[in-house]
């Protein structure tokens, strides 16, 4: 009751109950020292008529009947004692402090059994007993200030609680990736799968370096879909890691295909093991849109700060300026020279003859326009901010293995196409990533353009380290290629890689489109974004209050992060947290998970042992590879002089002819 009356009654009973047991603990030293009491002159006949009733009890029959009563009474007193809590109390010191007292209770009876007539000897078997009595009563009183109720000091960072149930069913399909996991469920250890059953929806793995992104998902991701009949791109960041998996899986999977698929590889390192492609074939481009995404492609692909800058005028010149060029080679003798070597070329021209030549096809007059007239002006400083920055940026990319693979004719960029269906493997290499990065972007922008199409098969883009090429629009193909069954896989290390590539906006959206994502351990922004979309699950919460006499515990339930963002951080190699999209037609229910991907390590190990190396394309030297570079140059050279010769011979087209300006 709020009165306190029950607890003061309470602790009366108590203190009865001991001042009982007192009592009765020197009615045991009066019998059993009655001899030197009656000599001391202590007694009298009231008092011996007491003790005679109270021997009648039988209390007295044996010698620690009495002693038992007393402790039992001290015992029903401790049980209601409350004093007040002390964290730093340990259960040890209570029982020592009892067990000395029970052993110097019961223990004097020796002191007594040896002289029981000498008052010396009395007294101290009274002081020992009363030592000992004292002490448990101590003991007692230090047990009620022990802390009885603790909170959970095994799981100290809180893991049973976080833990929830996740999808253990096998749910498979024509597209589905299946990756084979456990999970704890409290103190259980479950086992689980992670179902991506509709990846046309886009992928995103994420994961620092080391976390398994390609050992334990990547890898899968590229057997599974080549076991299912894709076609495929995929870019080897670090080749020919990926490049090897993937043509061990074609070998292998191969004869599964309605047509089978072709398998090529671009790897501007090794010529000997490179197909050769024109990502600016002529018949690829039906309009000068095509032009203008290349342009913008290839050159932010070169100057990634200009990613942030798109709309500035000197970020949009040149791009103009590149488009320019580009469709006039399209257009020149139905594209015969449309090649990336031999945009890069006619751009070096001086610029009289370049702008004779590109102001002869109407289509980019109003491109070419501004330029023109900033050289008749003789505008020198604006036009070279124009132009200059393109053709400095472009000049990177003039080497003899560049122009060999990009001037080639080896395949087409459609993988999908169902009468021709193929396997990509594109190349880069961590030490070149500012030259290769900006021409693989250009494949990349080229490829996915017809691949997005209707009536095309199955596919599957693949990137690893996506940040290191640069592909315009990535949030456009996530949204539109799933009505054409493309899958889009991405691979990043962070969220902040990705903004520092992409810009914020960009790299956000890219981000938040993904319908389905697996992560390793990352940390940041990203771990937080990544907590938050997971959301929270509902967890028990225990509470301790200490006060002077009492302890108090609340329990509660509420939501809390299913992942926190600090448990992210703190992932293992191979461990991963995610969440899955799914299908009108297959419902998942548990969609997020936090799980150990199983791998057979030794079955792969054994598996990698065993591939088999891409086979050489050609054997080439360096004689041929400088042949066909000198012939582009020949043939911008040729182009030049008869387009010029043409252009002066005809009365009609005359005033398209600009002279050098006079330095």
């Amino acid at each position: 009751m709020q009165t306190g009356e029950n607890e003061q009654a309470l602790r009366k009973i108590l203190d009865m109950t001991r001042l009982i047991s007192i009592a009765l603990l020197v009615i045991h030293f009066y019998y059993y020292g009655y001899t030197l009491f009656a000599e001391l002159g202590f007694t009298s006949k009231f008092s011996d008529r007491i003790l005679k009733n109270i021997y009648r009890t039988s209390l007295f029959s044996y010698f620690h009947k009495s002693k038992l009563l007393v402790l039992l009474l001290v015992i029903i007193s401790l049980l209601g004692a409350k004093g007040r809590k002390d964290e730093k109390l340990k259960l040890k010191t209570a029982l020592y402090f009892i067990l000395a007292g029970l052993f110097l209770y019961f223990g004097s009876f020796f002191i007594l059994w040896m002289k029981s007539k000498n008052l010396a000897v009395f007294v101290l078997y009274i002081f020992v007993t009363s030592l000992g009595y004292l002490l448990v009563i101590s003991g007692g009183t230090l047990l009620s200030r022990i802390i009885t109720r603790t909170l959970n000091g095994k799981d100290i960072f809180n893991k049973e609680n976080e833990t929830f149930p996740q999808e253990e069913r096998l749910l498979q399909n024509e597209y589905s990736i299946n990756l084979p996991a456990e999970y704890h469920l409290r103190d259980k250890v479950r086992k689980s799968w992670i179902n991506i059953i509709n990846p046309f929806r886009g992928l995103l793995v994420c994961g620092s370096p080391g976390s398994g992104k390609s050992y334990f998902v990547i890898r899968h991701i590229i057997t599974q879909h080549i076991s299912k009949g894709f076609t495929m791109f995929v870019y080897d960041f670090k080749f020919d890691d990926l490049t090897k998996i993937t043509y061990n899986a074609y070998l292998k999977f191969r004869h599964l295909y309605a047509v089978q698929p072709k398998f090529f590889v671009i790897n501007f390192d090794d010529l000997n093991r490179c197909h050769r492609c024109n990502p600016l074939e002529p018949s690829s481009m039906t309009g000068i849109t095509d032009a203008a995404e290349s342009a913008r492609t290839i050159l932010l692909g070169l100057n990634r700060e200009w990613i942030k800058k798109q709309g500035d005028f000197f970020v949009e010149s040149p791009i103009n300026f590149l488009t320019a060029v580009i469709w006039y080679l399209k257009k020149h003798n139905n594209g015969e020279f449309c090649t990336l070597p031999h945009v890069i070329e006619l751009m070096q021209l001086e610029y009289h003859n370049l702008f004779s030549l590109l102001r002869s096809e109407k289509e980019i007059e109003v491109l070419i326009n501004p330029f023109v007239s900033a050289f008749q002006n003789e505008a020198s400083e604006q036009l070279e901010g124009q132009i200059a920055s393109a053709k400095i940026a472009m000049s990177r990319l003039s080497s003899p293995q560049l122009y060999y693979v990009l001037c080639g004719n080896d395949f087409s960029l459609d993988i999908n196409n169902p009468l021709e269906p193929k396997i990509i493997c594109m190349g880069n290499n961590p030490q070149k990533i500012q030259t290769y990065g900006a021409v693989l972007s250009l494949f990349i922008n080229r490829l996915i353009k017809q691949v997005n199409q209707k009536d095309k098969l199955k596919s599957s883009l693949i990137f690893d380290e996506f940040p290191t090429v640069y592909l315009n629009n990535i949030d456009s193909l996530i949204a539109t290629a799933r009505s054409n069954k493309v899958a889009t896989c991405l691979g990043i290390q962070d969220l902040s890689q990705l903004k520092k590539d992409y810009g914020r906006e960009q790299a956000d959206v890219v981000m938040n489109i993904t319908g389905n994502i697996i992560s390793g351990q990352v940390s940041g922004d990203t771990a937080k974004q990544l907590s938050e979309r997971f959301g929270k699950i509902m967890q028990d919460r225990e509470s301790l209050s200490i006060n002077n006499s009492d302890t108090s515990i609340s329990r509660s339930r509420q939501l809390e992060s299913a992942v926190p963002a600090s448990k992210i951080s703190s992932l293992s190699s191979g461990e991963f947290v995610g969440m899955t999209a799914d299908n009108p037609d297959c419902r998942i229910d548990l969609k997020t998970f936090h799980a150990q991907i199983i791998n057979d390590h030794k079955s792969l190990q054994k598996e990698t042992e065993n591939y088999i190396d891409f086979p050489p394309v050609r054997t080439l030297n360096n004689t041929i590879v400088n042949r066909v570079y000198d012939q582009i140059k020949m043939d911008i050279q040729e182009l030049v002089e008869s387009e010029i010769n043409a252009i002066s011979e005809d009365h009609s087209r005359l005033h398209l002819l600009l002279k050098k300006k006079k330095t």
